[in-house]
């Protein structure tokens, strides 16, 4: 046997851990953001029924161009987009990587602004992008004169801008996404995985994408719809972009149960996300009641909430891990972050919560 460190790995991946968040056989998990509420009965029926036709045909290859879902894509984003504009991939991770395998690359660079999703920079390393780490203002707002600076000062080949952002909730102004547009000379990735959260009106970056050919919008079908488990990302852009991710995209990269599966949820949207409502209800009970005891949660538009005036994250993770409750640690200093899940989750999490601070 040998260990890691006898392979002739990569200079730039030794001494590093691979990414996962702690799996723990908990009651309540609330650590990755998953959409608690089960897929109704009826749509889980007509996913099945979709999966066996797909069964029967797996002698063959699947679509290589998933023609079906990505027809089923846009109609969901509708603002007149058509399948030549959208692109899927199995996580919106993959979706990400490809874009960093077509558009970064050695002695190209990738820009975020800190904090952020944790996925950005290994996704880039894994790439061989050089990643620089911009950062935020005061309450982890990013504002267009703050984003702009930071854009004209390292002219990078990506820019990601997370929307709302993980893993602090914040939502981005459509103006700021603008100006950083203008400034930047290469590709802007809007990352929104969390954007069905947000309040009902706000307008989605796809409504930028008219115009702006370097312009892509990310998206994901884990979060909003509760399809983690079928692993499902897709974008919208310029049919030049998904053109280019033609060329790094391995064959039939899609399988034809996953396509399968995503197609028939999405014929169900209005149902997977009835949910939506009630799950952002959670997250303003956690908003609203955390400050009673002694914590400070950030805004948030997205499915949690971070929270910070944690004397000690470590031993109020660990407390609360003793109850059967499981969050994270995203290494901001004093802070942790909770997913809103169901009322009886919220409600098991607030009500220890309680306990735990007035000990």
């Amino acid at each position: 046997m040998v260990s890691l460190a006898d392979l002739p790995l990569r200079d730039d991946l030794r001494g590093l851990v691979p990414y996962g968040a702690p799996q723990e056989p908990v009651r309540v998990p609330l650590n990755v953001n998953e959409n608690s509420h089960p897929i109704p009965e009826g749509v889980a029926y007509d996913i099945v029924t979709s999966l066996a036709g797909a069964v029967l045909a797996a002698n063959r290859y699947p679509d290589r161009e998933f023609t079906e879902l990505r027809e089923g894509l846009a109609a969901y984003l509708g603002d007149g987009l058509n399948r030549e504009q959208l692109w899927a991939a199995n996580g919106s991770n993959e979706v990400l990587q490809q874009l960093l395998l077509a558009f970064g690359g050695p002695d190209r660079a990738a820009l975020g602004f800190e904090p952020t999703y944790s996925m950005y920079p290994i996704l880039a390393r894994g790439t061989g992008t050089a990643w620089i780490p911009g950062t935020r203002d005061d309450a982890f707002q990013l504002t267009a004169r703050t984003a702009v600076r930071q854009v004209r000062e390292h002219a990078p080949d990506l820019v990601f801008l997370c929307s709302p952002n993980n893993p602090t909730g914040t939502p981005l102004a459509l103006e700021t996404i603008r100006e950083v547009y203008d400034a930047a000379p290469g590709i802007v990735v809007v990352d929104e995985a969390y954007f069905e959260f947000a309040p009902p009106g706000t307008p989605s970056a796809v409504t930028l994408l008219p115009g702006r050919e370097r312009l892509v919008v990310s998206r994901s079908m884990s979060k909003a719809f509760a399809f983690a488990g079928a692993r499902l990302g897709y974008l919208a852009a310029d049919p030049a972009v998904i053109d280019a991710l033609r060329l790094v995209r391995l064959p039939y990269h899609l399988s034809a149960f996953t396509q399968a599966a995503a197609s028939a949820a999405l014929r169900h949207s209005g149902e997977l996300l009835a949910v939506v409502g009630d799950i952002t209800q959670q997250r303003d009970r956690i908003l609203a009641e955390l400050p009673s005891l002694g914590f400070s949660p950030v805004p948030s538009a997205a499915n949690f909430v971070l929270f910070g005036d944690v004397a000690d994250p470590r031993a109020l993770f660990a407390a609360l891990l003793d109850r059967g409750i499981l969050i994270r640690d995203v290494g901001i200093p004093f802070h942790l972050r909770v997913t809103a899940g169901t009322h009886e989750e919220t409600s098991e999490f607030l009500a220890a919560m309680t306990e735990i601070s007035r000990r």
